[in-house]
């Protein structure tokens, strides 16, 4: 048996593609990488084979926080809620802690934590603006990686140096996008060059020998395991564990081409980070593009998107170039469906790209 399977490849995605431009012109000529995920036959990992880490720099001009929107941070209320299970009473340190938004949530619900992020902005003195070593000299009870894991080259030896920096013990949350939802509902726009790896539920059951408790949030399209540092092992390829993608992954691509080609009506992204920017960056190579982007991420607004250069808008500046009910807005996520139809008051045509809703 080969090494490796590849599964999929698209290439010259943009590195960073949360990382926001002043121009058009430096958002078009951003860095660019190759995606080619494959899956390791002895462990069962998928990954990016062509990552580079040496192109992925975070600073303040990258711009994830989701918390600007009311439905992720009912998301984040369910989160808090597993961490009184699981976390209370015990010293937490979040890896990759953002902006901090659900650092100060915990903070505010009593918990005692401390974080670490390069792209961190605020003045919290309990969040050190640096990547995470064991130079830090930090020793928690519970250890927090929310969409850290995705990001990392290697992420068994990560744990272990996590495990090592903590003297071998510790609860490990992780949190990760869901490799199986992203397969099922065939978003193609969820693959980008940031995310090297591509988990699945039983991936975090192999890589610990102790899982407290895993399951799915966010509608699923996260997955989250609580396990025990201490168990940290390699992980084994079962016999059900290979992976393929369905045939007709990638067949919406020129369906929703197609659609906005033909329409005589404006056409929206919803949505400028991750998904929205693959989304649009998929859309240009099959020959056309959405009319505006809209974000209502205060840190993304006035900036321009990675690879096509888009503008990202408030609603509030789009709304009146818009005809009612002559409009087609593209959701990225169909978890903030019900908010973004109550911005728009419900006027125009949605469809919802991670439901195939075409």
């Amino acid at each position: 048996m080969n090494a490796i399977k590849e599964l999929y490849r698209v290439e010259q995605l943009p590195v960073l593609q949360n990382r926001m431009y002043a121009t058009e012109q430096e958002a078009v000529e951003c860095p660019k990488g190759d995606v080619v995920l494959v899956q390791d036959n002895a462990t069962g990992l998928i990954y990016n084979q062509s990552f580079r880490p040496e192109l992925v720099q975070y600073d303040q001009e990258y711009q994830n926080e989701q918390a600007v929107s009311e439905s992720f941070r009912l998301h984040l209320e369910e989160v808090s809620t597993i961490f009184r299970r699981h976390y209370q009473n015990y010293s937490l340190l979040e890896i990759g802690c953002g902006k901090g938004f659900f650092l100060e949530y915990l903070q505010k619900l009593g918990f005692e934590i401390t974080g670490a992020d390069p792209a961190y902005e605020g003045r919290n003195p309990r969040i050190l603006k640096k990547y995470f070593t064991s130079d830090l000299n930090i020793r928690s009870e519970g250890i927090i990686l929310r969409h850290v894991l995705e990001h990392i080259q290697h992420p068994v030896s990560f744990l272990k140096k996590i495990a090592e920096a903590n003297k071998g013990t510790g609860k490990v949350y992780i949190e990760v996008p869901c490799f199986d939802w992203i397969s099922q509902h065939r978003t193609w726009f969820d693959i980008f060059y940031e995310h090297v790896n591509y988990f699945r539920l039983a991936d975090f059951k192999e890589i610990f020998g102790t899982v407290y408790e895993a399951g799915h949030v966010f509608g699923g399209q996260y997955l989250y395991a609580i396990a025990d540092l201490a168990t940290l092992r390699e992980p084994v390829c079962r016999t059900d564990c290979q992976f393929e993608f369905p045939k007709d992954f990638l067949s919406s691509v020129e369906k929703y081409a197609e659609k906005i080609k033909k329409t005589t009506v404006s056409s929206i992204i919803w949505g400028g980070a991750s998904k929205g920017v693959i989304f649009s960056v998929l859309l240009q190579r099959a020959g056309t593009k959405a009319d505006f982007v809209v974000d209502i991420n205060p840190a993304k607004q006035g900036k321009y998107v990675p690879a096509t250069g888009l503008l990202v808008q408030p609603y509030e500046d789009i709304k009146n170039k818009l005809n009612r009910r002559n409009a087609d807005i593209f959701i990225m996520n169909s978890n903030y469906s019900d908010e973004i139809k109550k911005i728009t008051e419900n006027q125009f045509n949605y469809i919802e790209v991670d439901c195939c809703d075409i």
